[in-house]
């Protein structure tokens, strides 16, 4: 096949388009609207930024599976040879380099916007970096699973202190009040749905590639899962009490966290397949619900009140 067509291949098996490009949308959305209604200021981010953010948004996410295929390059031929670099479908530098072109444009397109945002993108370009090196402790960080879940996912509030820049950084204002707890969140809802899609059935495990109940047990994986789930629970409600929001708000928020967490206890009690399956999809729509949440209620809510 040609490069175009094995590169659309390789993205339906490992970065199927069609779902991260309505999420990230929403998420790089909720950032710049949590922005701008914590800095009191009605209307939304120019359209132009906005889709310069989703843009960058949806490199720097392709940018870490292309680093992901890097680090696990010696797992995956060994482990995972049905994957598609292991199996030949493209090389790894075909993917480096389209993940370059991108990179590049996507710098271009923020430096056409404001030059001040190009200062965040660097950072998250560090950060992955460093990850793609596993920080230069690979053995150790392998040997203490929750190090390396931390240290991962701290590159996501790094994406979110970008995305919520589409606001206060082209606005030329200092850092919103409150934005701290809007990055935890992102922080701990990265958690949730890392630990979320690494849950196994004991039948489901094979050697070699890492999961969280073969990490910390079948009992207690999913428990750190629920408890997780519950932290991020809990921060949400912080923000968005700082940005006043309504009473619904909450409401919704506990409906999430209980149909959340119904899957998470289910799996506890009975760890099969079609179970991890069902935490592996709450995570991801509480991801999803969360940003919603966070961004668009409180954002539809405060544009009459400050007309």
């Amino acid at each position: 096949m040609s490069f175009p067509a094995r590169l659309l291949a390789y993205t339906r098996e490992r970065f199927p388009l069609a779902a991260y490009v309505p999420m990230i949308t929403v998420f790089t959305f909720s950032a710049a609207a949590y922005s701008r209604v914590a800095r009191g200021v009605a209307g939304f981010v120019p359209w132009p930024t906005f889709a310069v953010g989703c843009f960058t948004s949806l490199v720097f996410f392709f940018w870490l599976r292309v680093l992901d295929e890097h680090k696990d390059a010696d797992t995956d031929r060994e482990f995972r040879p049905e994957l598609p670099v292991p199996r030949g479908l493209i090389r790894l530098r075909e993917l480096r380099w389209t993940g370059l072109v991108l990179l590049g444009l996507a710098l271009a397109l923020n430096a056409w916007r404001d030059p001040r945002l190009l200062w965040p993108c660097l950072g998250v370009a560090f950060w992955a970096a460093l990850m793609t090196k596993e920080f230069f402790v690979r053995s150790w960080l392998r040997a203490h699973v929750t190090w390396y879940l931390v240290s991962h996912m701290l590159i996501m509030p790094m994406i979110d202190f970008y995305t919520t820049g589409l606001d206060w950084i082209e606005a030329g204002r200092g850092i919103p009040h409150g934005l701290e707890l809007f990055l935890l969140v992102t922080f701990l809802n990265g958690t949730v749905i890392e630990v979320g899609r690494k849950l196994r059935a004991p039948s489901d495990e094979r050697v070699g590639v890492d999961s969280y109940t073969r990490a910390w047990g079948l009992q207690r994986a999913p428990t750190i899962w629920l408890l997780l789930l519950t932290l991020t629970a809990l921060t949400a409600a912080g923000a968005l009490h700082l940005v006043r929001a309504g009473t619904a708000s909450f409401g919704v928020l506990l409906g999430m966290w209980l149909l959340a967490g119904r899957a998470g206890l289910r799996f506890r009690a009975e760890p099969g397949w079609r179970r991890a399956r069902a935490v592996e999809i709450a995570s991801g729509l509480w991801t999803i619900g969360m940003y919603l949440l966070l961004g668009l209620a409180p954002w539809l809510a405060f544009q009459p009140s400050a007309q």
